[in-house]
């Protein structure tokens, strides 16, 4: 089973369902990748902060290697950590995630926070994590459109076919719209019943930006890392409204959340370890909820947010 695609305003094709690398880890990360290429899937959602590309591309590799895909099957994505931001160490990191990887060029890479942090050398500490080399919370002087104009740089050398933001709020995508030379394809942000976020998606929508959900499933992502409200926040899975439409379907809760998200457009990003779920997981677009029962989902909305820099306790109130 593959995904259908959606087009990018840089004229490529993206897979509306992908699998995600978050908290993948290390020692499982190439076979999950090898095994999800197996199952169908085609792009691969990673990022400097995750700690395994060099992992995640070694699956690639074995599966290239195996003749289950040629690298021209695959759409893979990555992240520009906050210690990067600076123009001048933009194409350097990116050319090091490239290496990590084992490919020559990313299908799409993002800025993975609007948050300029100071530089950390890689042969310091990588991936660097929010503190800077003396272990404090410090910030780069470096402008979103300084590192914007470095990120299109890299669809200039064929570094990176398109380029995209992540956790931008409307205001910022509005300002970024205002100077961009390329303008960002995509729009990742936190997005699931509890958080829809529905202004901010018509308006990427409607500006061309295909938008891109984490954390579909709400706060189960992150009940291990004890977020604030994750622990007290009922289960999406278990939730009435998503049961009842679940049984409807005759689909599992997690199909009907991924649904939701790509019934409107959205493109997914999930990740499991089994084998069945990854199946399913993919199963998420050939099929349709009752327009009702959407709004159903969507009126869950609470506005919880569960990936925020606050909520590890840094002092970065950037939603």
């Amino acid at each position: 089973m593959a995904s259908p695609t959606v087009k990018l305003n840089s004229g490529y094709d993206m897979p509306l369902v992908g699998f995600g690398l978050w908290k993948v880890n290390n020692d499982t990360c190439a076979d999950q990748v090898y095994h999800a290429i197996k199952e169908g899937y085609r792009l691969f959602d990673g990022a400097c902060d995750y700690g395994n590309e060099v992992e995640a591309g070694q699956g690639i590799a074995r599966a290239i290697k195996d003749g289950l895909v040629q690298r021209s099957d695959l759409f893979i994505v990555s992240k520009l950590w906050n210690s990067f931001h600076d123009g001048p160490q933009v194409e350097p990191i990116c050319r090091k995630q490239l290496a990590d990887w084992g490919i020559d060029y990313f299908d799409l890479y993002i800025v993975h926070f609007p948050i300029a942090l100071k530089y950390v050398d890689p042969a310091i500490r990588y991936p660097p994590g929010w503190k800077s080399a003396s272990d404090e919370l410090e910030f780069s002087p470096a402008s979103i459109q300084e590192t914007w104009t470095a990120m299109e740089s890299l669809v200039d050398k064929g570094l990176a076919r398109s380029i995209g933001i992540s956790n931008f709020s409307a205001q910022l995508v509005m300002d970024l719209l205002r100077y961009a030379r390329i303008r960002p394809a995509t729009l990742q942000i936190e997005h699931h019943p509890y958080l829809t976020q529905t202004r901010l998606v018509d308006f990427a929508q409607k500006q061309g930006l295909t938008v891109t959900a984490y954390s579909s499933f709400g706060p189960l992502s992150f009940l291990e890392l004890d977020v604030r409200d994750a622990v007290s926040t009922p289960p999406l899975f278990e939730h009435e409204v998503v049961r009842k439409v679940a049984q409807r379907c005759g689909r599992t809760p997690a199909q009907v959340l991924l649904r939701w998200a790509t019934q409107r457009g959205v493109a997914v990003i999930p990740k499991s370890n089994d084998p069945q779920r990854l199946r399913q997981n993919l199963d998420v677009t050939g099929w349709d909820l009752e327009e009702g029962e959407v709004q159903a989902i969507a009126a869950l909305d609470q506005g919880l947010r569960f990936n925020d820099p606050i909520g590890y306790g840094l002092d970065i109130p950037i939603f």
